[in-house]
């Protein structure tokens, strides 16, 4: 069921061996292999409790994975939310006062308020604007199916469909409609941007299963783009959805109309939740939830609403 205590198969480790990086920024490691080829950044941390990127970019450093062309750049972005966490209440550290994934666009960073948040992620501004392929490792409160999630350009549906996981492609015609995200900071933002910027959803926070499924992912997404050897898999079929809209709560007693995990789908005009006086509907058949709010909170995201593609 929905909202139950999780279990815990994955917890977190102690960093601070990997603080003090080689770039100028705290928990931010580069290896450049001397030879021309493209500079991937590997993201983990977007979200404290979000740990299966900790656990891939950990395996790269503990291996000491090298690439054979081009920059191979690794961070863990979100740690001071990641040191709060507390397995008595594992959701309060995804973030501290701003949600990380939602503060890259310039009137953010170039702002004046100030947060744990916008303080790391202008530190980490030149990591981001410098990479020409970005992966940004995250996980669901939910276990639902790991997907991609990501702009709606070319460049980034390529590289999504060449690697074999996951099967399941969130595309954003306009973006996500609360905000900015990393993957679409400055010109990977833009429509002829350097490269491919993606999210990848692992699966459920704290499972083994979702760690395994984000070092698999990395290292295809390296192999694909040469930085390692690696034997190429064929992709799975693959399911797109299109996101549609984004309901921000706004009331507090925001209420789905019934348990809601992801990936159920609803008929157009459905009543999906209410929202105050609000009504969430269904803006079309065979709507599909992602990622609905585990326990909503106002100013945040309650819902996405998507239309299947395929």
């Amino acid at each position: 069921m929905p909202n139950s205590q999780p279990s815990f198969e994955v917890l977190p480790r102690d960093l601070s061996a990997y603080r003090r990086g080689n770039t100028g920024i705290d928990y931010v490691h580069r290896i450049d292999s001397g030879k021309a080829g493209p500079h991937v950044l590997i993201n983990a941390l977007t979200h404290g409790n979000e740990f299966c990127g900790m656990v891939a970019v950990c395996h790269l450093l503990d291996n000491d994975v090298r690439p054979r062309i081009g920059t191979l750049t690794m961070s863990f972005a979100n740690v001071a939310a990641y040191q709060t966490f507390d397995q008595a209440n594992p959701f309060a550290s995804r973030q501290i006062t701003h949600n990380f994934n939602r503060i890259w666009s310039r009137e953010w960073l170039d702002g004046n308020e100030d947060s744990v948040e916008l303080r790391r992620a202008r530190a980490l501004r030149p990591a981001v604007a410098a990479a020409d392929h970005i992966l940004d490792i995250h996980s669901t409160s939910e276990d639902v199916v790991p997907f991609w999630v990501y702009p709606r350009y070319e460049r980034n549906a390529v590289v999504a469909s060449a690697l074999p996981q996951p099967g399941v492609h969130l595309v954003m015609p306009s973006g996500l409609g609360s905000g900015t995200p990393l993957i679409q900071h400055g010109s990977h933002g833009q429509e002829d941007g350097p490269g491919a910027a993606l999210v990848v959803e692992c699966g459920q926070h704290f499972k083994q299963d979702t760690a395994d499924i984000a070092v698999a992912v990395t290292l295809d997404l390296l192999g694909h783009f040469g930085l390692i050897e690696r034997e190429p898999a064929a992709p799975t079929t693959s399911r797109r959805f299109e996101l549609l809209r984004t309901h921000v709560i706004a009331n507090e007693n925001f209420a789905f109309t019934r348990p809601l995990i992801g990936f159920e789908t609803f008929a157009r005009d459905e009543l999906i939740a209410t929202d105050g006086p609000a009504e969430v509907r269904a803006p079309c058949d065979e709507c599909t939830i992602f990622m609905p709010a585990r326990t909503p909170v106002v100013g945040r995201e309650g819902v996405y609403l998507t239309r299947p593609l395929d």
